[in-house]
């Protein structure tokens, strides 16, 4: 389909005047406009956007300046360029085509190259999630761990992924850790307790260590530390009562947002002589070492949840958690159900058991299978770690922990047959492809069925592939794809680092912050496991909200913490751009930034990122922005200077667009005293106003979208930034996708068919 248009478009242009008798060349298409048109700005005295045209005047350029070449191509496609104010040439369709076309020819003369990842350390996010399924141990390695660096807009780039003397430090002392809570070997203390409490009348509690927040009427919650693995006894304290007519409620315990307890309580007063405004609960749970947020409430309670404040909180007509305390370590009563995977045998019963459970660790751990000799090695540190008194459970723990600091575990490697031949392409094994695969869908590592057919040979079958990635993409853990591609991409991880102006923004608070997040990642989640068209990333007419944040934005009908998927009648919303959580990160703490806003349209949704800005930028007068002048007008005068105004050009209409939500994302028609002005123009002449009108023009640009998501992809999904040689196979894949409808999934099956994710050569 897409030959025929390429086709279709030279023959139509051929056609034009000026162009039937013409043959297609360089000279006869390409080097009238670069001469007429282009060289005037692009030269070697201006170079405007940093590009000159004019040593680019032959057509043998287009090999030796690829990137160049490829730049012009997509402002061309944009409609980027020529700019609004100058008038585009009758052969500019012409030009287009002949050098996509050009491109293309290129491409298909020249050995095909996969490109080359070095060894990969494991991510903070990667590590966690491979020691969770690797022995079942919740370990909080950002907690523990310094932030990893980033390159290309991601954290797991393996040319950046080093290893300090610090890290290494730290993960030997995770990997005793680990190992030692893997196998239950870690000595717990006598019972301890703390207590949080946030009553507002009713009953009262005594002896509180903590205060724990409002999360609306029916819920509280409270960041509380837990130093060893174990069962606890959690104390629940319920303040006040509904009156005789009051129905049952459910109320639940969570742990970082998953629910570990629920049972039904009544609200009505007990039928006793005498009455006290106050019931304590006890359960347990089993709760995993470090920091945690715990949420005590009622699980859909409408009637809570509506009351007026001075209600909510009176012992007499409401009842509402207060309290919280925690009991414990305790031993658990069962053996958890990952251990008993780890331990398939008893130790104790000798050396064969020990070398039966190391062997499986390994192969496990290194995502391969092990050598005798690595599982000789180990056996030998179990022998010696036996003959210094160690029981047969804490001599295999010398084993696991051995497993953890090694090369093998902590670096994703691949094997080259001939490392220093850059010429020798080759497919990588069948392990490797698992290891790219689960690390690209789960940031972990495989899985056993996986790996066993990585093993057995058949992983490399297309349809095997397809049917492991179908099976992968429905399993729970896909949600990284959301947490780690999506939180990245959009940059949403980047709102634990903003900190709006509270005199400014009082509305802003940890819990609207959280919504805010969780509604960006269940949408992704949503587009993704439906498998729906991109396009519903720019125009969805649904948004998943909980009660808060339907609250911020205006929308009635939502109660509750829970998130729910809501659909939108409001022009306002719609599409992850008038998202709160995109619209905070893309602000200063103190306003909005057209130019942020802008750069993060072009750069994510229309693959076009604007260079760095220049030195020394003067910066807007705060004082006067929505008071003396509309941020238009200071914008407006920043760009009269010309180095300044190319790159505004493009950016700023985008950010105007946006302009009706603050810097935390709230509608508004005015800023301060000033009306907005939101209209603006595309690059291609294209006019809209305000934010539903610059979704339905970007909605209008998919084949450009779709290439800024390819990308962006590609490089999370192979850890490396994209070079020229890496165009044949977008180029490709945009094909084959487009003929998909853009579907999500579709393009997640493509990269893992490429010949970059299969394939590496020596260096």
């Amino acid at each position: 389909m897409a030959k025929f248009a390429f086709a279709l478009v030279l023959v139509l242009t051929l056609a034009a005047p000026g162009y039937a008798q013409q043959s297609v060349t360089f000279d006869t298409v390409v080097l009238p406009v670069l001469r007429q048109t282009c060289i005037g700005c692009h030269n070697e005295n201006t170079a405007s956007g940093g590009l000159n045209l004019k040593t680019l005047d032959r057509r043998a350029s287009m090999e030796s300046h690829r990137l160049e070449w490829e730049t012009v191509l997509r402002k061309l496609k944009a409609g980027e360029m020529p700019p609004p104010a100058v008038r585009k040439p009758a052969g500019l369709g012409a030009m287009t085509a002949y050098i996509e076309g050009e491109l293309d020819r290129i491409d298909r003369n020249i050995k095909p190259d996969p490109g080359r990842i070095t060894a990969r350390r494991l991510n903070r996010t990667e590590y966690r999630n491979t020691i969770r399924d690797l022995l079942g141990v919740d370990f909080q390695s950002s907690q523990e761990f310094p932030a990893d660096d980033t390159g290309e807009g991601f954290d797991n780039i393996a040319d950046i992924l080093t290893i300090s003397p610090l890290l290494a430090e730290k993960y030997l002392a995770a990997a005793e850790r680990i190992s030692a809570r893997a196998l239950g070997l870690v000595k717990l203390p006598k019972p301890i307790s703390a207590s949080y409490s946030a009553d507002v009348g009713g009953g009262q509690v005594a002896g509180t260590t903590g205060t724990a927040r409002r999360a609306g009427t029916s819920f509280i919650e409270l960041t509380h530390r837990v130093e060893y693995d174990g069962e606890y006894v959690i104390q629940a304290g319920l303040s006040g009562h509904r009156g005789p007519e009051g129905k049952p409620v459910t109320m639940g315990f969570w742990m970082d947002g998953a629910l570990l307890y629920s049972e039904e309580v009544a609200t009505t007063p007990p039928k006793t002589v005498y009455f006290s405004p106050y019931e304590m609960r006890e359960f347990k749970v089993f709760l995993s070492e470090g920091l945690h947020t715990f949420r005590l409430g009622f699980i859909n309670d409408p009637i809570g949840a509506s009351l007026p404040r001075a209600r909510a909180f009176d012992s007499a007509a409401n009842k509402y958690p207060s309290y919280v305390g925690l009991l414990g370590p305790q031993r658990p009563s069962e053996e958890p159900a990952a251990r008993k995977k780890i331990l398939v045998c008893d130790p104790a019963s000798g050396a064969a058991c020990i070398e039966r459970i190391v062997s499986t660790v390994s192969r496990r751990a290194y995502r391969r299978p092990v050598r005798p000799a690595e599982v000789a090695s180990l056996m030998k540190l179990v022998r010696l770690a036996q003959t210094e008194g160690l029981t047969a459970h804490e001599a295999l723990g010398t084993a696991i922990t051995a497993i953890l600091v090694s090369p093998d575990f902590l670096f994703r490697i691949e094997r080259d047959a001939e490392p220093r031949n850059a010429a020798a392409v080759h497919r990588v094994s069948d392990t490797e492809l698992a290891t790219r695969l689960s690390y690209f869908l789960w940031s972990s590592m495989p899985d056993d069925e996986l790996l066993d057919l990585a093993e057995k040979g058949r992983l490399k079958q297309p349809a095997v592939l397809d049917a492991q990635i179908k099976r992968m993409l429905a399993d729970s853990r896909a949600s990284a794809l959301s947490e780690n591609f999506a939180g990245q991409w959009l940059e949403t991880r980047n709102l634990d680092s903003v900190k709006p102006n509270p005199e400014k923004f009082p509305e802003w608070n940890t819990e609207l912050k959280e919504a805010m997040r969780a509604e960006t990642r269940l949408f992704f989640d949503s587009i993704l496991r439906d498998n729906r068209p991109i396009s519903e990333f720019l125009t969805a007419r649904y948004t998943f909200l909980n009660e808060q944040l339907a609250r911020f934005y205006g929308i009635e009908g939502v109660s509750g913490p829970d998130f729910r998927r809501v659909d939108l009648t409001n022009r306002d919303r719609g599409g992850i751009l008038t998202h709160a959580s995109v619209l905070t990160v893309t602000s200063y703490p103190t306003r909005t930034s057209v130019v942020i806003r802008g750069r993060y349209i072009l750069d994510a949704i229309l693959a076009s990122p604007p260079p760095p800005p220049p030195a020394n930028v003067p910066a807007l007068d705060e004082d006067v922005v929505g008071v003396a002048q509309s941020l238009r007008q200071q914008m407006e005068q920043h760009r009269s200077n010309p180095g300044c105004a190319a790159c505004h050009a493009k950016m700023d209409p985008l950010g105007f667009a946006l302009e009706n939500y603050d810097a935390i994302g709230m509608w508004r028609i005015k800023d301060g005293s000033v009306a907005l002005d939101t209209s603006g123009t595309m690059p291609d002449g294209t006019v809209f106003k305000g934010p539903s009108e610059l979704n339905e023009a970007l909605a209008g640009r998919l084949p450009q979208f779709a290439e800024a998501l390819t990308r962006k992809m590609m490089v999370y999904s192979l850890g490396r930034g994209l070079e020229p040689y890496d165009r044949r196979a977008i180029t490709s894949i945009l094909r084959n996708w487009q003929a998909k409808q853009y579907s999500f999934q579709s393009l997640i099956y493509e990269i893992a068919h490429s010949l970059p994710f299969q394939s590496r050569r020596g260096e």
